[in-house]
């Protein structure tokens, strides 16, 4: 399989990346900051330079054609509101016209779970980023791609356990990144996983069974 991988730099698309290649995938990874192809390279994956703000839906459409899936790990991780609006909001927007333009209908965005970080008190840039990622996710709703939106709970760095709780409707909890990647991994392998949002925590369920349950 070969996947167009955005936001492959950062921590759950390292970790993605170095599973997809771990297994024989091609991967091709869309980092923005130069100094992010070394680590996208140290996990096999084939680095390509691209910026969601400045690239057009063409030129991101070149990227991504000839690929069998894109997943969409990208964010603007607390830079400011401006760049919330414009990475993960029209980001995706672009994302999703582009993967229709290049041919490529299997499109997986990592979004947030509605009620991460509702246990402190929240600032204004905050409260824009869960507007922002909610409204993303219904625009790619809305598109006739085969679509997987995937809501983890609050990321943590510790090691996987390779066990999740996957569904449509789940309590809040927290899951380390590595499970997020691992699940990831698995329903790209599984294509009637799709037009569904799947809320993922931690949990005690294997993960491939995890994304079994969610298809039968």
């Amino acid at each position: 399989m070969k996947v167009f991988l955005i936001g492959a730099g950062g921590g759950v698309g390292r970790r993605l990346a170095a599973l997809l290649t771990a297994r024989g995938d091609h991967v091709t990874g869309m980092h923005r900051a130069p100094t992010q192809a070394d680590t996208v390279r140290s996990v096999d994956a084939t680095p390509v330079l691209g910026d969601l703000i400045a690239d057009s839906v063409d030129g991101l459409a070149e990227k991504i054609r000839g690929h069998d899936a894109v997943v969409s790990s990208a964010g603007a991780h607390g830079t400011g509101m401006d760049k919330t609006s414009a990475i993960d909001g029209e980001g995706l927007v672009k994302t999703a016209a582009a993967a229709a333009r290049a041919g490529v209908s299997r499109l997986l965005l990592v979004s947030v779970f509605p009620e991460a970080g509702r246990d402190r008190e929240t600032s204004e840039g905050f409260e824009h980023y869960m507007k922002v990622k909610k409204t993303a996710d219904v625009h790619l709703a809305g598109t006739e791609l085969d679509w997987l939106i995937v809501r983890p709970g609050t990321l943590r760095d510790e090691p996987g356990t390779g066990r999740v709780t996957a569904g449509l409707a789940i309590e809040y909890g927290a899951i380390p990144r590595d499970d997020v990647a691992a699940f990831l991994a698995a329903a790209l392998r599984e294509p009637a996983l799709n037009r569904v949002v799947v809320e993922l925590t931690a949990g005690e369920t294997p993960v491939a069974d995890a994304v079994a349950q969610l298809v039968t």
